[in-house]
């Protein structure tokens, strides 16, 4: 018992599992969608930080390459549930929209945060300028391919689906192409952001749990997540005819943030103890694994599960993820960060959202 007070003392965020139980119960009395939705909100951002930390954990006792592809595999894993149960419900521009907002979340708040927290106790960050440049042009690559589909029909008037749906299904064969070779080259020493080291996100150190204990916790929160994505999903279409707000900032804004708060919050954290490579590792890589994985992964399964998705963004979101990106990129181009840069990210950030939110779709 004292054990369980520690960690929960040690991290507080692993409270809001009472929310899971909120969310059931509110689901099973057919409560207001807006508090069902709420509730499962909030209950999923413990179960993806325990995702990451039986993956961590599994990580640290499989040695740095073979826990850097667990990672690379399992990083982005509650965002992808998410994904898919929207995909099976038909709900394409919400999953659509929550792709944007992980890469523009992860580069533009995560990494702002990040140099503002660690910038106001540091002064100025420094981190490796080659490997995030290295990172910087796979990213602007990923983007690249991202928005030829969108491109392709802008276009070409009248474009033939069957055309869009092929030439997505192309570039997400090409796209998942890149990210396995980044994998072999991480794999072989040589540096890339898709294979991310352990962030001891644990309060014990490594090792704090058994393998058989890591590996059912990992089960045990996939299917947590599972569940309450099933809760989550069957309320954005009341929760959007009610309060008036579109699905599509649903996915912008909500998505990416009950997947990742668990692994946002480690990336400040690290960046106030100056550990400023890896947390611009972790915005880095996240972004890359979403842009190179989960997307094209998305676009697969979406065929067996009947509701067929394209990489046709509108216009606003590819011009928010160049921006998004560049603006990323040129920050880490020197390997120094101070607290205003971050500052500066936030600010995009918030505009694109506020516009985002008044974008009519």
């Amino acid at each position: 018992m004292r054990v369980v007070i520690r960690y929960f003392k040690e991290k507080p965020l692993y409270l809001l599992l009472v929310a899971s139980l909120l969310a059931i119960g509110l689901d099973l009395l057919g409560a207001a969608p807006v508090w069902i939705l709420a509730s499962a909100s909030l209950g999923m951002i413990p179960m993806a930080g325990l995702i990451g930390e039986a993956t961590e954990s599994l990580a640290e006792m499989a040695g740095p390459r073979l826990g850097g592809l667990l990672n690379a595999t399992f990083g982005n894993a509650a965002e992808l549930i998410i994904a898919l149960v929207a995909i099976r419900e038909g709900l394409l521009e919400l999953v659509k929209a929550s792709i944007t907002g992980s890469i523009l979340g992860n580069l533009l708040v995560v990494m702002g945060l990040s140099m503002l927290a660690g910038g106001l106790k540091h002064g100025v960050l420094i981190f490796d300028r080659k490997k995030a440049s290295s990172d910087s042009i796979l990213l602007v690559l990923a983007v690249i391919t991202l928005a030829v589909p969108s491109l392709f029909v802008q276009t070409s008037n009248g474009a033939d689906e069957a055309a869009v749906e092929w030439l997505s299904l192309g570039v997400a064969s090409l796209m998942i192409l890149i990210y396995v070779l980044g994998l072999v080259y991480s794999l072989k020493g040589r540096g890339a952001g898709l294979l991310r080291p352990s962030a001891e996100r644990g309060p014990h150190g490594s090792g704090r749990w058994s393998p058989r204990a890591s590996l059912g916790l990992l089960i045990a929160a996939t299917l947590g997540v599972v569940w309450l994505s099933e809760i989550l999903v069957r309320q954005v279409e009341p929760v959007v005819s009610g309060l008036g707000v579109s699905e599509f900032f649903l996915g912008i804004i909500l998505i990416p943030l009950i997947g990742n708060v668990a692994e946002h919050m480690v990336a400040i954290t690290v960046a106030m103890k100056n550990q400023m490579d890896l947390s611009v590792e972790i915005s880095v890589g996240s972004s890359l694994q979403i842009a190179l994985f989960v997307a094209p992964v998305l676009v697969f399964a979406s065929l067996a599960l009947g509701n067929p998705l394209t990489l046709v963004f509108n216009s606003f979101e590819l011009i928010a993820l160049v921006g998004g990106v560049l603006i990323a990129a040129l920050v880490a181009s020197d390997g120094e960060a101070n607290w205003l840069e971050g500052v500066e990210l936030l600010v995009v950030y918030f505009v694109l959202a506020l516009a985002f939110f008044l974008l009519p779709v």
